[in-house]
């Protein structure tokens, strides 16, 4: 075990890990019993009878329904996803500006948002459009405004939080070089944040992405409408099993968005932090050179054995002053 492991909790002794065995087991076997319940009464009711799945094995089910379906919810999380970033960034850097006329209505706004349920914005932007603008289909709009207020105002405190967690010496340092204020946020502070922040900026992306279902109620055909309402209205009887391939689809989106910000999130430590866990500020500031060449060692000649080994003889002791007796 690790030494920051043993500073984070007690290592467990005989008796701990017995308990813990004895409880993982009952978890276990727990699970286990509501997955053969649930299993057997689907079975009960025919759920896992082949007919009710054939029609996965159709190229035209995936072309027709669940490719377009799936399109439309990556097209909504995709806008999102890129006006909440533009929207927390925005804000989040207004939250931390030393002008209070700044700051204060930017939080304003960032309160407001966060304490408004994302239902109730999407309702509020699907009635409020056709009275400014007229008829016409506005559940894109909805749908994208709403993921981009609420998710927008969450990023927001997330990276004001980030660049608050960087020690204060980075900047102090920062300052010190000669940089002014938005020098020390773009190059110091921010690279840094971001490497912190990434878990949680991730974890809202993938709620954002989950909150793409939400169309479903406002009529936007997005993945969860083609799986819950076109698709068993083509084949009768298939609701269940259409909910289950699109909840296993769900889950590869959000691991796979999950990998990608491990990814970044190694790449972007590998290439802003240095092997002493810092950052070099000059090099980002371009004071210095990013690459100093090595300096090549000086060429000393080696001294011959006979000359450096010899015994001394008495022209190389060293004569002292006779002195006179008084």
């Amino acid at each position: 075990m690790s030494s920051q492991s043993n500073v984070l909790f007690d290592a467990p002794g005989p008796k701990a890990r017995r308990r813990n065995n004895v409880f993982t087991l009952l978890a276990a076997t727990a699970i286990l019993g509501v997955a053969y319940f649930v299993y057997s009464k689907f079975d009960e009711k025919g759920q896992w009878s082949g007919r009710l799945w054939r029609h996965f094995l159709h190229a035209s089910t995936w072309t027709e329904f669940i490719i377009p379906g799936l399109a439309a919810t990556l097209k909504v999380a995709a806008l999102g996803a890129v006006f909440a970033l533009v929207f927390g960034a925005a804000f989040g850097l207004a939250r931390l500006s030393d002008h209070r006329w700044i700051r204060r209505p930017a939080g304003a706004v960032v309160e407001i948002f966060r304490a408004i349920p994302l239902l109730l914005l999407i309702f509020f932007i699907a009635y409020l459009m056709p009275t400014l603008f007229g008829n016409g289909d506005y559940t894109l709009v909805a749908l994208v405004g709403g993921l981009t207020l609420y998710n927008g105002s969450v990023l927001a405190e997330v990276l004001r939080a980030g660049v608050l967690a960087v020690p204060r010496g980075q900047s102090e340092a920062a300052y010190a070089i000669g940089l002014r204020k938005t020098g020390v946020m773009s190059l110091v502070l921010l690279p840094q944040a971001v490497t912190v922040m990434m878990p949680a900026i991730v974890s809202q992306l993938v709620v954002l992405l989950k909150d793409t279902a939400l169309g479903y109620i406002i009529g936007y055909q997005d993945l969860l409408s083609y799986g819950f309402q076109i698709l068993p209205a083509n084949y009768f009887g298939t609701r269940v099993s259409s909910a289950i391939v699109i909840a296993l689809i769900y889950i590869g989106l959000n691991m796979t968005l999950g990998a990608l910000a491990s990814w970044l999130e190694r790449r972007s430590r590998r290439t802003t932090i240095g092997a002493d866990g810092g950052i070099d500020l000059k090099r980002r500031a371009g004071l210095s050179p990013a690459r100093t060449p090595a300096r090549t060692p000086r060429r000393t000649r080696r001294r011959p054995v006979q000359e450096c080994c010899s015994e001394p003889t008495l022209r190389d002791v060293p004569r002292s002053p006779l002195r006179r007796a008084p």
